[in-house]
């Protein structure tokens, strides 16, 4: 556990939080101007991959964007990352000490109420709340949570932290997930299989943008996770 809160997000975390394995991709969606955006390399032992963490890194920079780097928590302190997302067997194992001494910001992942508050604990940058629906980009033990579990745990939250929803959302329950109240969406094959790039990202941007009724306001005399 760390003994340091890790920094907040310097500009929100939203609305729109899309993850990629690609950095060409992750170039592509900064020039579009999404701010907050994953570089998720799940092969440890590619022969690319300190040279994307890099250039990821350095792409951040030039587009005055948020960039996390997914797992590779040394690589990213090594290329003066901006943040880094762990999932909960990497939590394990990395120095979250040394990552907030840093100023490295932090994301995490969650798929329970039970590693919610365990999350809270750390005083991370945000909480991923996952997998909302069916995916294909990950083998995942648990079941899908659901809307309405994700409408419950932010609510707990009460805005302690940012919160981003992720798992199988594409632009089509976008809305429902937004309803919820989170702060974003994380989106994988909504953009990394979209045919026309620019158009969905401006789909989204518009979906997102609309009012939303924040749950949490409603339930805010329940007890929040950590309190």
């Amino acid at each position: 556990m760390s003994l340091t809160p890790f920094a907040p997000m310097s500009d929100g975390i939203g609305p729109l939080y899309p993850v990629v394995d690609d950095v060409d991709l992750l170039e592509r969606l900064l020039r579009l101007g999404v701010k907050t955006v994953q570089l998720r390399v799940k092969q440890a032992e590619h022969p690319q991959l300190a040279y994307w963490v890099q250039r990821a890194v350095a792409l951040g920079n030039v587009h005055h964007a948020q960039v996390f780097i997914n797992d590779h928590w040394q690589l990213a302190l090594e290329a003066g990352a901006y943040g880094v997302h762990l999932g909960q067997q990497d939590l394990q194992e990395a120095d979250l000490d040394r990552l907030a001494r840093q100023g490295v910001r932090l994301g995490v992942s969650t798929r329970s109420p039970e590693q919610l508050a365990a999350a809270v604990d750390l005083s991370p940058s945000y909480i991923a709340i996952g997998h909302i629906f069916p995916t294909t980009t990950k083998q995942l033990a648990e079941p899908p949570q659901g809307a309405s579990a994700l409408a419950e745990q932010v609510a707990a939250l009460n805005g302690r932290f940012p919160t981003v929803a992720i798992g199988g959302i594409d632009l089509d329950r976008a809305p429902e997930v937004w309803r919820t109240g989170v702060d974003a969406i994380a989106v994988v094959r909504a953009v990394t299989q979209a045919p026309d790039l620019a158009a969905r990202i401006e789909a989204f941007n518009q979906c997102l943008s609309e009012p939303t009724y924040r749950q949490s306001d409603q339930q805010g005399g329940r007890d929040a996770i950590g309190q």
